[in-house]
């Protein structure tokens, strides 16, 4: 007769696994069952192969229809992982149990249509025992009854110190059954399962599809049958079984859907549960300590601690280690607890290594708490979709991956070239550099030149971009909206909407306007505001060629413009020198935008907002002769005003300083105002002489700093002008020179050479 031996497990738990194997080791048993995908038996060798390094992940998806896929994630601390591990590496028959994929990606449309329970996520096929992921809308986290009866606050903290920390396994199983059964007897009476509910209906096949599974593997006549499966499904999988015949009615015409399996590298930051995997876990990189280093794992812990904190110039020394590790026991002991936890190694590494600084553990959480582990899968492993994709588009698009650089020259007037460009930059926003925008020799906003170079790590990028999508398109998307969603600020979505734009990513575009409006819409940093806004511009200016809808785009500049010239005079009052010569380049930049953009409100605007900057007592120097310079170069000065306001900048009652900082402003980047503007050099060369020796001295430092970025040409002939003491624009002013007719002639040969002229008979 047949005994089973029910394994209650956490998804991904070192304390779980361990007594898992522990427990098999024990019992020897003739199968093994594993809540899993029966679609993915034919991989399930692959688990003892010597190239396999977990965390790897099962994907299973629909070859017709590629969007349609579901990932099982596994690292080396799973419990099914070394379920599966010790079952191949015995010889063990070793099965999985669950409800077959080919049902349940084909049953997600319908129930998706049928009941208004939202769908489940794509890249978790699994139930948690963790509060957010098991029956979260009814359930309510039915394990923190259990948590909060033994002092926590929490059901993670409780589950870890009680399972995944735990030394003594021989009752763990046992009781974590008892406690399932209390807990959905408890739940079940309050909030009885509906078969009308999209979520109870899918879990009620599930578990009736494991218990036929259990069922067959009796009638085949083993006798010690081990059940690993997610603690919440124990009762359901416990003898006394309901009538066979109930579960084979709610089994009956369950759609198919032909699927393909294969195995792919995972990490532990799309593990973690801040990632958005439904049986994710707070902390993979400490789980994984805790698997590999279960003698002194706080010891070794605050050892790998240090030694991170040196490599980032930090200091950690032994002595500080030893002294951590002393006060991680001590609250540990406080708080009763058997051995230190993540919670008290934080404390203690944050005291003693950290003095105190909150910075240091950002790092340490990245880089050891979360991990940038990532696995690796044998080399004849079968391709995932995403390089099925790729491949089908180098072909339609006739882009042969080549080891060696190739330039491509692209029309994007072209419906064949244009399609090349959408792939080329959806690849380089999936972090798959194939191509690199080049300088194009040709004019016109059509043309686009890229360097083709193909990379064998290529391969690795598209896999681990699988995670987003199972095609160019999808995955791009999948991975736009992510950046749009947690994107910091205006500047970074404009930016974001660039790349969307050249990608060609209309569901993105619609999702980043919603957001670009809402933010431009309450964002009161005006320097946000002016950065936002060249981007906008340039893709109003240059995009339209690829047949894109700026209407959007439009709409939001408007308002961008409005809000930066409503906002600027009061942002660019008391600025000191360093907060100045940063606004000094966004008004550049803003400068350009709206020249760029080549409409006459917003240059109208414009100007008058720059009219009144000029007027304002307060402004800094700096962009006081900036804001002139502009006024200057674009007709809305004269020479004379602007003379006129160079000499008010130069006044007695103007600060020396100030003065020479308004120069700078004034002649930034070019002097040939000065050369051909008479009036403009009189009034400087007044204000030059007439400084005293010693502020003379104070600002020659300053000065020489704004004449340093002149052209050494001009700077030669400004230093000729001063020489000779001659005032003048251009050519005049230079005419009194005594004329050296020899020297003249010498040249008119070849000045009438230049002219198509017959050269004169000497």
């Amino acid at each position: 007769m047949s005994t089973l031996h029910l394994f209650g497990v956490r998804h991904h738990g070192p304390g779980s696994a361990r007594s898992l194997r522990q427990n098999l080791e024990i019992l020897e048993p003739d199968l093994i069952l594993v809540e899993g995908p029966p679609d993915a038996a034919g991989v399930i060798e692959q688990v003892i192969n010597p190239d396999m390094q977990p965390p790897v992940a099962i994907l299973i998806y629909a070859p017709e229809q590629p969007q349609q896929a579901v990932y099982y994630p596994f690292a080396v601390f799973s419990p099914e992982w070394q379920a599966l591990d010790y079952g191949l590496q015995q010889q063990i028959p070793v099965q999985w149990m669950d409800l077959p994929q080919t049902h349940q990606l084909a049953l997600r449309q319908q129930l998706d249509q049928q009941f208004e329970a939202p769908p489940e996520a794509d890249s978790d096929a699994r139930d948690d025992l963790s509060p957010e992921s098991s029956l979260p809308e009814i359930r309510h986290d039915p394990l923190f009854w259990l948590a909060q009866a033994a002092g926590y606050n929490d059901s993670e903290h409780w589950w870890e110190r009680m399972v995944e920390q735990r030394a003594e396994t021989t009752v763990l199983f046992p009781a974590i059954a008892e406690a399932m059964t209390a807990l959905r007897l408890e739940v079940e009476q309050d909030h009885p399962p509906d078969l009308n509910n999209n979520r109870d209906y899918r879990e009620a096949l599930r578990e009736a599809y494991m218990r036929q599974t259990i069922r067959k593997a009796q009638k085949a006549g083993y006798e010690k049958i081990a059940i690993v499966c997610g603690a919440w499904h124990t009762p359901a999988l416990a003898e006394p079984f309901p009538p066979a015949k109930q579960d084979t009615a709610i089994l009956k015409g369950l759609p198919k859907l032909k699927v393909t399996a294969t195995w792919i590298p995972w990490t532990y930051e799309r593990l973690a549960e801040r990632s958005g995997y439904g049986a994710g876990i707070a902390s993979p990189g400490w789980y994984h300590h805790l698997w590999t280093a279960s003698d002194q794992p706080a010891v070794r812990w605050l050892t790998h601690v240090a030694r991170l904190l040196r490599q980032a110039d930090m200091d950690a020394s032994s002595a500080s280690v030893i002294e951590a590790v002393r006060l991680a026991n001590s609250l540990a002991a406080l708080r009763d607890c058997p051995t230190p936890g993540l919670p008290e190694l934080n404390e203690a590494a944050r005291t003693v290594l950290c003095f105190g600084n909150e910075l240091p553990l950002r790092l340490i959480h990245e880089r050891l708490i979360i991990s940038d582990r990532m696995g690796q899968v044998p080399n004849d492993t079968p391709m995932v979709p995403l390089q099925v994709d790729l491949q089908r588009w180098q072909k339609k698009l006739r882009l042969k991956p080549e080891v060696t650089p190739k330039d491509l020259a692209l029309d994007l007037r072209k419906p064949n070239d244009l399609l090349r460009s959408h792939l080329l930059h959806r690849l380089n926003s999936l972090g798959i550099p194939w191509g690199r925008t080049t300088y194009s020799r040709g004019k016109g906003t059509f043309k686009e030149a890229w360097t083709l170079e193909w990379q064998p790590e290529f391969e690795i990028a598209l896999i681990k971009a699988g995670q987003w999508g199972n095609t160019i398109e999808t995955a791009t998307t999948a991975y736009a909206c992510d950046l749009a969603e947690n994107a910091a600020n205006l500047p970074a979505l404009t930016e974001l909407l660039d790349k969307v734009l050249l990608a060609d990513l209309p569901e993105v575009i619609t999702k980043l306007m919603t957001r670009l409006q809402a933010e431009a819409a309450v964002a009161s940093d005006v320097v946000h505001l002016m950065s936002a806004l060249s981007p906008l511009a340039q893709i109003l200016r240059y995009r339209d060629v690829r047949q894109t809808d700026m209407e959007v785009v439009a709409h939001v500049v408007d308002g961008l413009v409005t809000r930066i010239c409503i906002g600027l005079p009061e942002t660019c009052a008391s600025l000191d020198d360093e907060a100045a010569a940063m606004m000094d380049k966004q008004i550049m930049q803003t400068h350009s935008a709206i020249n760029l953009l080549q409409n006459q409100g917003h240059q109208q605007i414009w100007w008058m907002v720059l009219k009144q900057l000029v007027n304002r007592d307060s402004l800094h120097g700096l962009l006081g002769g900036r804001c002139c310079r502009l006024l200057l170069d674009g007709g809305q000065f004269e020479p004379s005003r602007a003379a006129q306001q160079l000499g008010l900048a130069l006044s007695l009652a103007t600060e020396p300083t100030q003065a020479a900082a308004w120069i700078e402003g004034f002649l930034k980047g070019s002097g040939l105002l000065l050369l051909h503007d008479q009036e403009i050099w009189q009034v400087l060369d007044q204000w030059v002489c007439k400084l005293a020796p010693d502020t003379f001295v104070t600002l020659l430092p300053l000065l020489r700093r704004t004449f340093s970025t002149f052209p050494a040409a001009e700077r030669r002939q400004m230093g000729e002008r001063v020489i000779q003491g001659r005032v003048g624009a251009g050519l005049q002013g230079w005419g009194s020179e005594e004329l050296d007719c020899d020297r003249a002639e010498m040249v008119l040969p070849l000045v009438a050479q230049l002219l198509g002229m017959s050269v004169p008979n000497s």
